[in-house]
């Protein structure tokens, strides 16, 4: 069973192995991964960041770290969300993004924005956020570098 919960200092570790051990993140985008982590862990007081984890068994399975996109009325990014290896393909993912879509509707939350590169690798990523109901909506060429796009998927909120 999945249970989602906010972070604690506990979880940094986890999520700093989960996110090494995916294979997907560059040093830099584990280590700005960590630096929001960082913010939400230390900073009790700041509004930008949310973030919870995956729990199954007692061990952190999987994070998601979101917030309100600043200077919108209701829109949201998903900035990361990771899955233990071992744990993927078994329903964590969309577990940790159905609760934070419920969550940031219950904020009347309107739109969710969600941007990944256009690498081969990032392919199952991209067919995950197809599978939850997910548009691409954007695609600006070589944003990360030639021939990495970046692709921004949305969902609207009911």
């Amino acid at each position: 069973m999945v249970t989602i919960r906010d972070i604690t200092p506990g979880d940094r570790d986890a999520i700093n192995n989960i996110l090494i051990e995916t294979q997907m993140f560059t040093n830099d985008e584990v280590s700005v991964a960590l630096e929001l982590t960082d913010t939400v862990l230390l900073n009790k007081d700041q509004k930008d960041y949310v973030v919870h984890v995956a729990e199954v068994e007692g061990k952190t399975a999987g994070y998601i770290c979101y917030g309100p996109t600043p200077v919108t009325a209701g829109t949201y990014d998903v900035y990361w969300i990771a899955v233990d290896p071992n744990m993927q393909k078994k329903g964590v993912g969309r577990k940790l993004l159905s609760h934070v879509e419920d969550e940031i509707a219950s904020k009347k939350g309107k739109l969710i924005i969600i941007e990944t590169s256009s690498q081969h690798k990032y392919e199952p990523t991209r067919n995950f956020y197809i599978r939850t109901h997910y548009i691409m909506e954007a695609r600006i060429k070589d944003f990360y570098s030639e021939g990495d796009d970046r692709l921004i998927y949305v969902k609207r909120l009911k």
